[in-house]
């Protein structure tokens, strides 16, 4: 048939509707998080006029940045390659950033041991077994220099994933760079800092959940006013979504809490054009690679939205939704971990269509232990294969007015909103997970996932399906941590507690104490002041838990 001969069999929209009937009743398909897919989209799957249409999705760098939020994407260089690391020693960690950054990779993710991360020297009696084992122990401004040797940091963008400690981890850089003649102004990089999720999924929290915002949002002030080149907060979903949120969950959840920390910050009397220009983003990445991209695409069209006309953010800035991402581990497998290499690329390549302005990709042995050197660096060869070899940075949004993308970032957009607004009458992120809400949402969609895990209905190869009987034959060299690490850790903090000047020291932590008892005293300055008097991490914040008590699950629910 020619260009100009009429269609014989119908309208356009009666041989999509014949197309359907001829489907019969093949089996429907969904995706990860149980949207309905249709077995073919068209125009006719997405509201509006064509106009209409893109007013909503925008050109990249314009608003409400559906397709990007900067106007030449990865054109002028791709995302930074941000491998997380950080196990055994400072010095152990030191090694492995040196090595990756000599192999390509763009900016530092710290990963702290859990005693670090809950507030706890190493060699407190919590401390012990795990010392070292999921990440690097910091407990002094000495540690964080030497985790920080021949690393520039007023050229280097150090991420830390730290939440209920991340005003120590803050002091402890401060402290650093003020002794290498840097001024804490020039310093680039990112706190986690984002302690809703903790309570809602993660579980690192120490104080009570009304003080921990009090800290975030002391931070985010101290920030915006002294460190205009730091992010103060990353607000994360993927912890939310490792726990086995669904991908509108992992948006909505995420978009409340930041919406919290907003509200926060304006009641610490910050305006929100101060603040908001530097707030980021954590997401996860997935396998379901179409949604994923809508998930992206989505959460920052809500989030301009919500900056430009819920809360008047004028600067283009404060609207941008900037977002790390990591591939999700929870997907990673045991079983055959060679496979991982496969999931992890399309994760990446997810992150990458959906535009990601940084990236962490797992290393394929992951669900087995701490990555080795060799594994992480073909981690960060996979992010410079998809950056260099297969064209993606070329366009911004290629998958941008594809139908099914379109369609999917709609729905996952008014799914997400539809959650908003339960939170909303909830009382807000807070009261919501103060009540169970948010955590018994995010538990019912793991255990239905688990559900078909186990029954068959979702596949995962190498584990219910395409499974192999001599993997074990094939399990890769893993990474083991010496337990001696933890004596010598010992020794090094009781040379440092002999060292310091106890007067001055003592003097700093009561100046902390006193502050942390009024509800509006700036805590940040306070707290370089008592890491540069060589009080450790577990010292500050014994000071807040004696000011604030400590948080116990059943305090809400």
């Amino acid at each position: 048939m020619s260009s100009g001969t009429p269609d014989q069999g119908g309208g356009r929209d009666d041989r999509l509707d014949r197309y359907r009937e001829r489907l019969g009743d093949a089996p429907p398909a969904e995706t990860a998080s149980w949207a309905p897919l249709q077995p073919v989209y068209t125009d006719r799957d997405l509201p509006g006029s064509p106009d209409e249409r893109e007013e909503r999705s925008g050109l990249p760098g314009e608003f409400p940045f559906t397709r990007g939020v900067y106007t030449s994407m990865y054109r002028g260089r791709p995302w930074t390659m941000r491998q997380y690391a950080g196990f055994s020693t400072a010095r152990e960690s030191n090694e492995r950033f040196r090595y990756l950054l000599g192999k390509g990779q763009t900016g530092l993710s710290v990963a702290f041991d859990l005693p670090t991360q809950i507030g706890y020297d190493s060699d407190q009696s919590l401390s012990r077994g795990e010392v070292g084992k999921v990440g690097v122990p910091i407990s002094t401004v000495d540690d964080f220099d030497e985790l920080m040797a021949d690393i520039p940091l007023d050229q280097v963008s150090v991420s830390m994933t730290i939440n209920s400690t991340a005003i120590c981890l803050l002091g402890f850089a401060v402290a650093t760079a003020k002794r290498r003649g840097i001024d804490p102004a020039a310093l680039r990089g990112t706190l986690q800092n984002d302690m809703l999720k903790e309570y809602a999924a993660r579980g690192t929290f120490r104080f009570p959940i009304r003080p921990a915002v009090r800290i975030v949002a002391d931070i985010i002030r101290h920030c915006s006013e002294h460190m205009p080149k730091w992010n103060p907060i990353s607000i994360s979903g993927y912890h939310i979504r490792e726990a086995g949120a669904t991908a509108a969950q992992e948006v909505a959840f995420t978009l409340a809490n930041g919406r919290a920390y907003v509200e926060a910050a304006l009641a610490a009397g910050l305006p929100v054009d101060a603040f908001a220009r530097r707030l980021s983003f954590f997401f996860a990445a997935g396998l379901d690679l179409m949604e994923e991209v809508a998930k992206f695409r989505a959460a920052r069209r809500m989030w301009a939205k919500m900056l430009r006309d819920d809360y008047g953010a004028k600067d283009e800035k404060s609207q941008l939704l900037r977002f790390h991402t990591q591939t999700m581990g929870s997907q990673l497998t045991a079983q055959q971990p060679h496979v991982n290499l496969v999931r992890v690329t399309v994760q990446a390549l997810a992150a990458v269509l959906g535009g990601t302005q940084s990236l962490h990709t797992n290393s394929y042995d992951e669900a087995l232990a701490l990555p080795t050197e060799q594994s992480a660096k073909l981690a960060l060869r996979t992010q410079q294969v998809l950056a260099h070899e297969t064209g993606v940075t070329g366009t911004a949004d290629p998958l941008g007015g594809s139908f099914a993308v379109e369609a999917l970032t709609d729905r996952v957009e008014e799914d997400a909103g539809n959650i908003l607004a339960e939170i909303d009458r909830r009382g807000g992120a807070v009261a919501a997970i103060e009540s169970g809400f948010m955590q018994s949402s995010i538990q019912e969609s793991a255990y239905r996932q688990q559900q078909e895990l186990e029954a068959g209905d979702r596949v995962q190869v190498g584990v219910n399906e395409f499974v192999e009987t001599d993997d074990a034959a094939a399990a890769p060299q893993l990474m083991r941590i010496d337990d001696s690490i933890e004596r010598e850790r010992a020794r090094v903090l009781q040379r440092w507690r002999q060292a310091r000047d106890d007067a001055r020291h003592a003097d700093a932590l009561a100046a902390l104490g006193a502050a942390a008892g009024e509800a509006s005293a700036p805590l940040v300055p306070l707290v370089i002041d008592a890491v540069e008097a060589g009080a450790t991490n577990g010292e500050i914040c014994t000071v807040f838990a004696e000011r604030f008590g400590e948080y116990a699950d059943s305090e809400f629910y």
